[in-house]
């Protein structure tokens, strides 16, 4: 068993509307951290992990999750399965729990522009 308190672990700004506290369970398997989204995410077109799935339970707020040709409305206490490779883009006012499988590694993270 693995315990990170809070204290040990890292924030980044994603942006100045997403802001992420890691936990590092140094795990190559798996990955988890909170982010809180104000707004849109990202500014322009749409993020897609290329080789993880996220798993996200909304802890507080609301928000859309936007696909190219679907949205989908969530609320605190949903869960959200996004697959590899799908690009989305946040709008909303909440705090997420995000585990990734594999572990979420930057370089896999892209940037798209809209279509």
């Amino acid at each position: 068993m693995k315990l990170i308190k809070l204290e040990n672990t890292s924030k980044h700004n994603n942006s100045d509307n997403c802001i992420a506290t890691e936990y590092d369970f140094k795990d190559k398997d798996i990955d988890f951290a909170t982010a809180t989204i104000e707004g849109r995410y990202p500014w322009e077109g749409y993020c897609v992990n290329m080789e993880v799935k996220e798993l996200i339970f909304v802890l507080e707020g609301e928000g859309e999750l936007h696909k190219k040709d679907e949205v989908v409305a969530f609320k605190a206490g949903d869960a959200i399965l996004i697959e590899k490779g799908e690009a989305y883009y946040w709008i909303a006012n909440c705090k997420v729990g995000m585990a990734c499988t594999p572990a979420w590694r930057e370089e896999q993270h892209k940037m798209l522009d809209e279509d």
